[in-house]
């Protein structure tokens, strides 16, 4: 499904994204990091309809908003010996190794060793780190795709791992390709496995109806669980 237009208003203050598509109801998202309002509207639907529908949940989305603004953040990445970077859910503290060697990040007990060249920048320190999140990550959505491939019974074409500030996963329906988070490698195999579940039952079911909780409580009964941990983790800064 392809977005046709995009706009922006602003409703109490609230600056309001608007993706209308060929889709026969309007639908309201509040996202992290930092509590995006977008809306998701058929099109025939005008600003002003948007702006009452966004009026009437004002007071849910003012209670996204502030869950969002309100969690843990980590502090900008400096990309020096002792800060903490997750993995797969768990805290390891990086160890900066300057010497000769080709960039590359290696996993030791509780630590996660750099090892990079002198004067490298911090923004290629962070590519080091992040290459290996990808490569690492790509080895567990590779187990878990045909696990819950079966789970769900219902096969993707292709899936990618993209870095992402709003979602942790989209699907393409009439492609049946899903797209997975960067940052999922820093959440645990579990919250992984739950956003893989969601993006699979999107491919039978486009909208969060209740024919899609339906689904997700035959495949995941425990998916409500999963969803609010993955949610209110420690953030990133962007």
């Amino acid at each position: 499904m392809n977005t046709v237009n995009h706009s922006v208003i602003t409703v109490n203050n609230i600056e309001v994204h608007i993706d209308r598509k060929d889709i026969k109801n309007l639908h309201v998202g509040v996202y992290p990091p930092y509590g995006r309002v977008r809306i998701a509207a058929p099109l025939h639907i005008d600003d002003e309809a948007v702006r009452l529908a966004v009026i009437s949940k004002l007071s849910w989305i003012k209670k996204q908003k502030d869950s969002f603004e309100n969690q843990p953040r980590q502090s900008k990445r400096e990309m020096v010996s002792g800060e903490s970077h997750y993995f797969f859910g768990k805290r390891y503290l990086l160890n900066v190794i300057i010497g000769s060697s080709k960039h590359k990040i290696v996993k030791n007990h509780s630590k996660l060793e750099l090892h990079v060249r002198a004067n490298t920048s911090i923004e290629n320190r962070q590519k080091v780190l992040n290459d290996w999140y990808r490569e690492e990550l790509k080895k567990e959505i590779s187990k878990l795709i045909p696990k819950c491939e079966k789970l769900v019974n219902i096969k993707v074409n292709s899936w990618e791992i993209k870095k992402m500030k709003t979602k942790w996963g989209s699907c393409n329906i009439e492609n049946k390709k899903i797209l997975l988070n960067l940052e999922l490698a820093k959440k645990s195999i579990e919250n992984i496995e739950y956003i893989v579940v969601h993006e699979l039952v999107h491919l039978m079911e486009r909208h969060h109806n209740d024919n899609f909780k339906k689904l997700m409580d035959k495949f995941m009964p425990n998916w409500r669980e999963r969803r609010d941990e993955l949610n209110s983790g420690v953030l990133e800064n962007y």
